[in-house]
Parts: structure tokens; sequence; C-alpha cells
């Protein structure tokens, strides 16, 4: 198989924020020449598919500022610093909809957007649910909604979410479940 490694030849740090960090590397190409690389790192991140006990997936309308309006996805979040995926999809799964499940499914990671942006997200998927307070953070405004599973998938499919981590946390769900 052909190396197809670039190396990193210099780095630019162009900023630095709570929530990321963006550099411009200059780098090696495997035919030897050389190209730009704008890198935006952002730490790991959890998202949960949960379904309560009729097959309702436990889903949040948030207002996303990026793209001028509120999406809907499944609970998510970053983790912190040493936290472990699992200990943080239960932190956040709690925080955004009041559920503590009985069972939880890692369903692997994924890597939202390559090209560009430094992101993993673990997923999984929460079932036997016990509600109570909801906990979010200061600046999140969340609405809990809860939806037939069927028609999330549909959703998920027809394009109507949009939501990658949601799309495809929905998608392998559906699999693992055969529902």
């Amino acid at each position: 198989m052909e190396d197809m490694t670039e190396r990193t030849l210099s780095r630019e740090d162009v900023f630095h924020g709570r929530l990321c960090s963006v550099h411009v590397d200059q780098v090696s190409l495997p035919n030897g020449r050389s190209a730009e690389r704008e890198v935006v790192e952002h730490g790991p991140g959890v998202a949960v598919v949960a379904l309560d006990e009729r097959n309702n997936v436990l889903a949040v309308t948030q207002y996303r500022y990026v793209f001028g309006r509120t999406l809907l996805e499944i609970p998510a979040g970053k983790l912190e610093p040493g936290e472990d995926p699992l200990a943080g999809a239960l932190r956040e799964l709690r925080e955004e909809t009041g559920a503590v499940p009985d069972e939880v499914v890692p369903m692997g990671r994924i890597i939202p957007a390559p090209g560009c942006y430094g992101e993993v997200l673990y997923l999984f998927l929460a079932r036997g649910l016990h509600m109570g307070d909801t906990d979010p953070d200061e600046d999140e405004f969340i609405t809990l909604q809860r939806i037939p599973f069927g028609e999330m998938v549909h959703r998920c499919v027809n394009g109507e979410i949009e939501d990658s981590k949601t799309v495809a946390a929905v998608l392998k769900a559906k699999i693992l479940l055969n529902l």
C-alpha cells in the first residue's frame, strides 16, 4: 500500500479558545510538493440515542448560532479532560434530558468532519430510562422531545435531520436493534 502520510513542516497557531483551537500547518505531500492545512482542534465528545419504554427517542431542540436556527439532535456534549466516554455520555444524558439509563451500549466512534476538524465522537445507545431533573449548562437552552424511533429514522434518511452525530447514531441504533 502506498504511503500517503503528510508530514508537518511548520505550524502557525492562529486562535486558542474555550472550545477549540485553530492552527495552519505547512505539510509535505507524498509527491514531494507542499500544501497548507487549516486545522480546528476540538476535544472528544459523546452522543446518546436514548430510548424510552415506548421506543421514543429523547431528542433535544437547540438553537445553533453558526446556522442561525434550531436543530433537532440527540443529547450530546464534549468530554471533560480525562473523562471516560461512558461517564461523559451518562453525564450529558442526565444534564440535557434528566434520564438515567439501566443499560448503555457503546456504538463505536465517528469522525464528524475529517477534512479540517479534529474531533472524535463516541456514540451510545441507552435504554431502561428513569427520568429526573435536567441540569443544562448555563448557556444551554434546550427543549426535550420524545419522537418515535421509526420517525427519527425516517427524518434522518429523508434529510430532515442534518446533524451528523444524530444521523449516524440513529442509523447505527436501527441496525443494532433491528427495528
